[in-house]
C-alpha cells in the first residue's frame, strides 16, 4: 500500500507521507488527553537469516549481535570518514532485525548495505509499503492500544504482535506518552476509521516535536554526511557504543570521543519563524561570512514558532547570538536538553 492508496482511504492529501494541514494542536487539553497522525516520512525494512545481526553488528555504530529482543536502539549508519549517512531505530523479534530510517533514505540505504552482503547469508527486504507507521498519544490512546495489544511498552522498548503490527514506546513529549504503531497494510482502513472516532487527529509536526524535545536527532536527506554523531549528539542519546568492533567510520568516531577534537554539538531552541528545514544554515552575526551550523531536526511548535535542533561549535553556542538562514535572520532562543552536553576538550573545573 502506497501513500496514494492511503490519500484514498482517509480522504486526506499527503505530504511525504505527513499529515500538515492542521493548525499546530500539542498545547490543545484535547490533544493531550489522545491524539494520531500519520509518520509516513518513515519506513521499515528487515535483515533475516542466519548472519543478519553479525553483518549488521560490521556496518552500525551500535551492538547488534547482542541485541535481545524487546529494545529499539538507535545506531548510526556512516561514511569512512565518519560521517552519518543516516540513522537508524532497530530491534528484532525471533528470527528478523528490523531497521527504520528516513523514508526518502531507505531504497537507497537499503541497496548500499546489500552491496556489502556478498556472502552472507542476509536477506534485506522493504516493508514500506506493508507496514504504515502511525504515531498515537495520550491517555485515550493507550486505552485503545490495549485493545489491539496485551501490553503496552515502556520507553526504549517494543511490542510485535503478529496480527495487529508493531508498537514502539518513544519518549514522552512533556507528560504525553507516545507510541508508534506499524500497522499491516491489510488493517490499515479498519485502524484509521477506529482512530479517527476515539482520538484527535493531528499534524504530523505534533508528534515529531517530543523527539525534539527529548534532544532525540535523526538524519534525513538533506543532512546526509553532514555530522560525525556526536555532532547531533547521538552517542548521549545511545546510538553509538564505543566497545564494539569496527564498522565504518568507526575510527574517526573513537577519535572525536577520545582524543579531544570534538568541538561541535546539537542544542535546543525556539525561533519565531515556520517554514524551515532540516539542513538550512545558521550564523553567527561575529562571523557572518560562513554558517556556524545547521538545523539538524525542525518542527512547527505553533502557528508563528518553531522548535529545532541546531548544530554548531560550542564556541558559537555560548556566545549565544545565532541566526538561521542568514546572519540577519530569525534569532534561536536556546533552551534547556534534558541531558547534560559538554566539552570534552576542556578540563572540568
Amino acid at each position: 500500500m502506497n501513500w496514494q492508496d492511503i490519500s484514498a482511504i482517509t480522504a486526506l492529501d499527503f505530504t511525504s507521507g505527513r499529515i500538515t494541514h492542521l493548525a499546530p494542536q500539542s498545547a490543545q487539553a484535547d490533544w493531550a488527553q489522545g491524539f494520531f497522525t500519520t509518520l509516513g516520512d518513515m519506513a521499515v525494512f528487515s535483515a533475516s537469516c542466519d548472519d543478519a545481526a553479525s553483518f549488521l553488528h560490521g556496518q552500525l555504530s551500535n551492538d547488534v549481535e547482542r541485541l535481545p529482543q524487546g529494545p529499539v536502539r538507535r545506531a548510526a549508519y556512516c561514511t569512512a570518514k565518519g560521517r552519518m549517512i543516516t540513522s537508524f531505530s532497530y530491534w528484532k523479534n525471533s528470527d528478523t532485525i528490523y531497521l527504520q530510517c528516513d523514508a526518502n533514505q531507505q531504497p537507497a540505504v537499503q541497496k548500499r548495505l546489500q552491496m556489502f552482503v556478498l556472502r552472507s547469508k542476509v536477506k534485506l527486504a522493504s516493508l514500506a509499503e506493508s507496514l504504515i507507521p502511525l504515531g498515537l498519544g495520550g491517555e485515550k490512546a493507550e486505552a485503545l492500544l490495549t485493545t489491539y495489544f496485551a501490553t503496552l511498552p515502556a520507553i526504549g522498548e517494543h511490542v510485535h504482535d503478529a496480527a495487529n503490527g508493531m508498537l514502539l514506546r518513544h519518549e514522552d513529549a512533556g507528560a504525553v506518552a507516545r507510541y508508534q504503531w506499524l500497522v499491516p497494510a491489510e488493517q490499515f482502513a479498519a485502524v484509521w476509521q477506529t482512530l479517527k472516532n476515539a482520538l484527535v487527529l493531528s499534524n504530523s509536526s505534533d508528534w515529531y516535536l517530543g523527539d525534539i524535545l527529548s534532544g532525540v536527532s535523526r538524519v534525513v536527506a538533506a543532512t546526509q554526511e553532514l555530522f560525525v554523531p556526536q555532532m547531533i549528539n547521538f552517542e548521549l542519546t545511545g546510538g553509538v557504543n564505543f566497545r564494539k568492533g569496527c564498522y565504518p567510520g568507526q575510527e574517526i568516531v573513537a577519535r572525536s570521543q577520545y582524543l579531544g577534537k570534538l568541538k561541535r554539538r546539537s542544542f535546543l531552541a525556539s525561533v519565531a519563524a515556520t517554514g524551515l528545514q532540516a539542513g538550512q544554515e545558521l550564523f553567527n552575526p561575529a562571523s557572518p561570512e560562513q554558517p556556524c551550523g545547521h538545523v539538524v531536526n525542525v518542527e512547527l511548535l505553533n502557528a508563528g514558532e518553531s522548535l529545532l535542533l541546531a548544530e554548531m561549535t560550542m564556541a558559537d553556542a555560548e556566545q549565544g547570538d545565532i541566526r538561521v538562514g542568514t546572519a540577519d535572520g530569525p534569532a534561536l532562543q536556546f533552551r534547556e536538553l534534558p541531558y547534560v552536553i559538554h566539552d570534552i576538550t576542556r578540563t572540568p573545573e
